[in-house]
């Protein structure tokens, strides 16, 4: 459990990582691929693996193991300078329990020195073969992930990031039916004005698409595809967050039942879902990748690993990707544990600001008046959920004792 100190600083990391997420794999996305060389720019292939993409996420979170590996190795050896410096000898003894009396009689150091635990794994609702629980969050992951990726290349960064507001509302749906939270009017009123601004976010994204390649739209028909794409893209992110609001909501009621570390869920979820990832790659290239038709497309395992692994830029965008993600999920799974899943939701809302203008200074998109209108109401009412801000008519204020605080003086026991 996280104390109030470090939760301000585990938000600013979820935040940090966050944005390095979308903006790594919004930079692999626009990068050529196949017939880079070709005059004509409509022939140009950029990189679009969502599938292969959605398995690099969770190489990053099996890679949390290497963190408790090591964690683990400096606490043994912590343990063992502790025991050496407090004069501990081991002493043989026909009868231990004799031996015990004496040792708490004679004893020069408090009697309420914390004993060495030894780790014997998680408890409660995950322990033993409960462990496998966690692969219900790992497939929600999956196809949360997949969903995102696939609209992603299909939209910019920010109306991307903008339109996974959605899943503040959907958290809150799911928190209040299967986690029992009671949410005041106000909270529902934000949640709303949260699915307005995303609305507005995701037509201006229609209305003015951006185009990769400005060469390679063709004037009017051009035009008309590439909204239409876009208005796929958001339809894919925004239906996407109802995957990755039950992923919040079952890794809460899971930690609220488990006294399993955050970084250890990480890397539970992350074997899970890699291997369900990898079995469901190998049967979408036999079944469609080897196919005429589906050849270079996303199904294409063999293409894909051959883009990444030839293109520099591609994999050291993968390894950078895989690092933040390990971190990005540790410190939203920390994030969840010391407040809640709809909190940690709302919060990782805020990181649209960064990436909208990290992707106006890289030239990724232009600005739009229209998106500026939807973000303003999208970061207002996150504010306003969050009791960052008092809600504007009295009748929508609850009593005080009735809030749970975003960030409370002691964190919240979910256990």
């Amino acid at each position: 459990m996280a104390s109030k100190a470090l939760i301000p600083f585990l938000v600013a990391m979820m935040l940090l990582t966050g944005v390095c997420n979308t903006l790594f794999t919004k930079y692999q996305d626009n990068q050529c691929v196949r017939n880079c060389d070709d005059p004509d720019p409509k022939k140009r292939k950029t990189f679009e693996q969502p599938v292969l993409q959605t398995a690099q996420m969770f190489v990053g979170e099996v890679g949390c193991w290497l963190i408790v590996g090591i964690m683990a190795v400096y606490q043994r050896y912590a343990n063992r300078k502790s025991l050496k410096a407090n004069g501990y000898q081991a002493v043989d003894s026909g009868n231990a329990e004799d031996n015990d009396d004496a040792a708490s009689i004679n004893s020069e150091h408090p009697l309420t020195h914390p004993p060495v635990k030894k780790y014997a794994g998680p408890d409660g609702l995950l322990k033993g073969f409960g462990i496998l629980l966690l692969a219900l969050p790992a497939i929600c992951d999956i196809l949360g992930t997949t969903l995102v990726n696939a609209g992603l290349f299909m939209v910019a960064a920010s109306i991307y990031q903008m339109t996974r507001g959605a899943l503040v509302l959907f958290v809150g749906l799911f928190s209040v039916i299967f986690l029992h939270r009671k949410l005041h009017l106000f909270h529902w009123v934000s949640l709303v004005g949260v699915m307005v601004g995303v609305a507005l976010v995701g037509l201006a994204g229609v209305i003015w698409p951006d185009s990769k390649d400005a060469v390679k739209q063709a004037a009017d028909d051009a035009a008309s595809a590439e909204a239409l794409r876009a208005a796929l893209g958001v339809f894919l992110i925004a239906g996407a967050q109802i995957f990755t609001a039950s992923q919040f909501v079952l890794e809460e009621f899971l930690l609220e039942r488990s006294s399993i570390d955050a970084i250890e869920v990480v890397g539970w979820e992350g074997l899970f879902g890699l291997a369900v990832t990898l079995i469901c790659m190998l049967v979408l290239h036999l079944a469609v990748g080897r196919t005429d038709a589906g050849r270079y497309g996303m199904f294409d395992m063999v293409e894909g690993f051959r883009q990444m692994t030839e293109y520099k830029s591609i994999w050291i965008s993968s390894i950078l990707t895989m690092i933040s993600i390990g971190g990005f999920n540790f410190f939203g799974l920390s994030v969840t544990r010391s407040v809640s899943a709809t909190a940690r939701s709302t919060i990782d809302s805020c990181r649209t600001l960064f990436i909208w203008i990290v992707s106006l200074g890289l030239g990724w998109e232009t600005f739009k008046g229209l998106q500026v209108v939807g973000f303003a109401l999208l970061v207002y009412f996150t504010f306003l959920f969050n009791g960052v801000v008092q809600p504007p008519f009295k009748f929508l204020r609850p009593p005080n004792d009735e809030i749970e605080e975003l960030l409370p003086e002691e964190p919240i026991e979910h256990i």
